[in-house]
């Protein structure tokens, strides 16, 4: 056999193999389900169909958080406002909604509809995304640095609002009504049906769009991306305003299930977000990664902290936990295609 036809059967091998991609998303999805059989010889009653049910539904918030911020990793930049704006977003909702004739400062507010009074909300948590994007884009303003300034503008303002507490009285009844929708007759709640139509959306758009290729590319070479026509601004500005507005459906979405504004709501969030796409092997340098990999990211660190309170470990050890399942997964997924390329 000639050197040729050696290396052309070489090269349709690699072409059979999975992408990079595809290859990570995987071994992550792999890991999620090791983890969880583990939990389930290490925790009593873990393996059960409801505990699995409840690792997706009691973390669609996160999830959804993770969508915008795992494009926003893709393309290269951070996103470390969102917990922020989901305070702000909950808290402005009721704000907006309660009634102007209330018995005291915290009880008292617009007398906005709700529908109106949730759109405005929506506008605030824009706003946030639009600053990210404008010191971003416009100023060079590294994005881990303005992001987390937003984080904190955003919860204070929360603050000033509820002035350090929460606003959950004077309210319109169908205030309530988004947050605790059950559907398709089932316990199901509106939220998680809008998380899961939502990911759908994403790994269509990720994969299939011209948006989503642009995503990769900007990620992968700005500079490159650039010289071929393509606007990195424009479109770095429409995921921040993206990434803005899931935090701000989550927001108001966990304020009319609660019926309350609380301004340390979302706290950490951001982090859990940053994580879950992180343990899902989206490159933090960018160019990298999927939002189906985001979910199973979301699936391990879910396993991790519900298996941690099932053995009655501390919240510190929880943080602990967390920190150690991260340096593992980045760590794991070096090796992982490194050994993949060697071979």
């Amino acid at each position: 056999m000639t050197d040729q036809a050696v290396a052309g059967r070489r090269l349709a091998k690699q072409d059979n193999r999975l992408s990079d991609e595809m290859f990570i998303t995987s071994l992550v999805a792999g890991a999620a389900v090791a983890l969880f059989l583990l939990a389930s010889i290490l925790v009593p009653n873990f393996f059960q169909f409801q505990n699995v049910v409840n690792l997706v539904t009691n973390n669609w918030a996160v999830i959804s958080l993770g969508v915008g911020v795992t494009f926003l990793l893709v393309s290269g930049n951070f996103d470390l406002s969102v917990g922020g704006i989901v305070a702000l977003s909950g808290v402005l909702a009721v704000w907006f909604a309660q009634a102007t004739d209330g018995a005291n400062a915290l009880s008292s507010g617009w007398g906005m509809p709700t529908w109106l009074a949730m759109v405005c909300a929506l506008i605030g948590a824009m706003s946030i995304g639009a600053v990210n994007a404008a010191f971003v884009v416009a100023l060079r303003v590294p994005s881990i640095i303005v992001t987390l300034g937003t984080m904190m503008l955003a919860r204070g303002i929360a603050q000033v609002v509820t002035q350090g507490s929460q606003r959950n009285t004077n309210l319109p009844a169908d205030f309530g009504t988004l947050g605790n929708m059950t559907m398709f007759g089932t316990s199901i709640k509106l939220p998680v049906v809008l998380m899961a139509t939502l990911i759908f959306v994403a790994v269509f758009v990720e994969r299939k769009t011209v948006f989503g290729r642009l995503t990769y590319l900007i990620g992968a070479n700005p500079v490159a991306s650039r010289l071929s026509g393509v606007d990195n601004a424009r479109h770095v500005v429409k995921l921040y305003l993206f990434s803005a507005v899931m935090a701000g459906v989550v927001g108001i979405l966990l304020a009319s299930e609660f019926k309350s504004g609380f301004s340390n709501r979302g706290t950490l969030m951001e982090f859990d977000a940053l994580v879950i796409s992180l343990l899902g092997g989206v490159a933090i340098a960018g160019g990298f990664g999927s939002v189906i990999g985001m979910f199973f990211g979301a699936i391990i660190l879910a396993t991790v902290t519900s298996a941690a309170t099932g053995l009655v470990l501390s919240p510190d050890w929880q943080f602990t936990l967390k920190a150690i399942a991260v340096f593992i997964a980045i760590m794991a997924q070096t090796w992982a295609l490194a050994r993949r390329h060697a071979g």
